[in-house]
């Protein structure tokens, strides 16, 4: 007999999953404009470290979840010429900007972006030498059995680099912030993309999400080793680098 709590766990895991399903669906089209708009281009920066950290482990198979519209997964396809990237997201519409970037890029031979669900990854075991995650964890329905099967993806020795928002734990920062996030960015939201729930969402999906020291256990109790964390912008973004 099933166990009821399980049940319940994976209906509401399921419900998640096709709530951002639709949600990034919609504001597709919009995305990377008011991405780089909201973050004030910051978010370039942050990928720009977050990849270097990538490089330090000559890294030939690249998994690269919530990929979106591919922006990372082609930023580390333009600076590790050896490398191919595999990009995961759930949002077909999301995916499909990305593969027009893609072509584009002119990188088609090495990016190869799949719709996908991270709780249950379609690769074998080792199969990537890092996985990569650009504000995407605080969106996974069941952050932990991610945060495995990142683990099983990787080869011995292979690393994760996970690129997350956060709260900022300074009281001014945190309020300057907040009035930023919940304020300005559904206008903005709703002016360009005509979908202020989803930018009301965003900003609420940061607040409730873990701190960053219960990632980095999260990670240890996954199996993974040499968990760091990197605070960027006062705390609006961190880092979390480990290995496997």
């Amino acid at each position: 007999m099933s166990n009821p709590a399980n049940t319940t766990r994976q209906a509401s895991s399921g419900g998640k999953k096709e709530q951002m399903r639709q949600m990034f669906n919609r504001i597709a089209p919009s995305y990377d404009k008011l991405n780089h708009i909201l973050t004030l281009n910051i978010d370039r920066s942050w990928r720009k470290r977050g990849v270097k950290l990538v490089q330090e482990g000559d890294p030939k198979r690249i998994l690269d979840l919530a990929t979106g519209t591919a922006d990372l997964a082609i930023y580390m396809a333009q600076r590790m010429v050896e490398s191919s990237v595999v990009g995961v997201d759930l949002s077909s519409e999301m995916l499909e900007v990305g593969r027009q970037k893609v072509t584009t890029a002119r990188l088609s031979e090495r990016i190869c972006l799949v719709e996908g669900d991270a709780e249950s990854l379609a690769f074998d075991d080792g199969s990537f030498d890092a996985v990569t995650v650009a504000f995407g964890i605080r969106n996974f329905a069941r952050l932990a059995l991610c945060f495995k099967e990142m683990h099983r993806v990787l080869g011995e020795g292979g690393r994760v680099m996970i690129l997350e928002l956060s709260t900022p734990q300074n009281r001014l920062v945190r309020w300057c912030y907040e009035l930023y996030a919940f304020r300005f960015i559904p206008f903005l939201g709703g002016l360009i993309a005509r979908d202020k729930a989803a930018y009301r969402y965003l900003p609420n999906s940061i607040r409730a999400f873990h701190a960053p020291q219960r990632v980095v256990e999260m990670m240890q109790e996954a199996g993974f080793t040499q968990v760091k964390k990197e605070r960027k912008c006062f705390g609006i973004a961190h880092i979390y680098t480990a290995q496997k």
